[in-house]
């Protein structure tokens, strides 16, 4: 639950072509697993505006998300609205690690895997990894040698150069990296990564801003 030699890997224009998601439309999710990866080839990073489905509606989502995994295990474990999406990270069920994360468009619900870490970080549950992308991105594998504590020290130097004022909360593991939510006064701000093997900080620049959060306790 979330309450995360700094080399900073940004989201630019050139990145941001190969680190979109998996694109799933949600009422189709179970017929597009293909690699341990929902949908098709790519898909895209939401922007906000139009109509809202509504935090239920999401949370929906993202629980069926996690059902619909071919093995099983799994569940959703949070769901946090921001302006420009809905975020889910989706947690095994026997580990409490975090298996990936997914974004929820607001208007149509329609769900792709959250670029960046969760694309090119992700050793375990990422077709990226010895698929098509070759393993591009990915700097290691077996148990992480970056600590969760050290991740949230990264995370919050990272901070301090670059959102004064700001701090790391316990980071959440996932296979290859952590993600770390940060505050200000006691209200989450936003989200980045740290690489679970070289220490590398990947921002989240697509959420937008923070709106609320529900806790569904996997």
């Amino acid at each position: 639950m979330r309450t995360r030699a700094l080399l900073i890997f940004g989201v630019g224009a050139v990145t941001a072509s190969l680190l979109l998601g998996i694109a799933g439309v949600a009422s189709g999710w179970t017929s597009g697993w293909s690699m341990n990866m929902p949908g098709g080839m790519m898909g895209s990073v939401f922007s906000g505006g139009g109509r809202d489905i509504g935090m239920d509606r999401a949370v929906k989502i993202a629980e069926d998300v996690a059902a619909s995994y071919p093995t099983g295990g799994l569940a959703a474990d949070e769901v946090i609205e921001f302006s420009n999406n809905y975020y889910a990270s989706i947690r095994e069920k026997s580990t409490g690690i975090g298996a990936f994360e997914i974004l929820i468009d607001r208007s149509s619900g329609t769900v792709v895997r959250e670029p960046g870490p969760d694309m090119m970080w992700n050793v375990k549950y990422s077709m990226m990894r010895g698929g098509m992308m070759g393993g591009f991105g990915f700097s290691g594998s077996g148990p992480m040698t970056v600590t969760a504590q050290q991740a949230q020290d990264i995370a919050q130097r990272w901070l301090d150069a670059n959102q004064p004022g700001t701090s790391a909360n316990p980071p959440d593991p996932f296979y290859g990296y952590y993600t770390v939510d940060f505050q200000t006064n006691g209200k989450l701000v936003g989200m980045l990564s740290v690489n679970g093997y070289s220490g590398q900080v990947w921002y989240h620049t697509w959420h937008g801003s923070f709106v609320q959060m529900r806790d569904l306790g996997a």
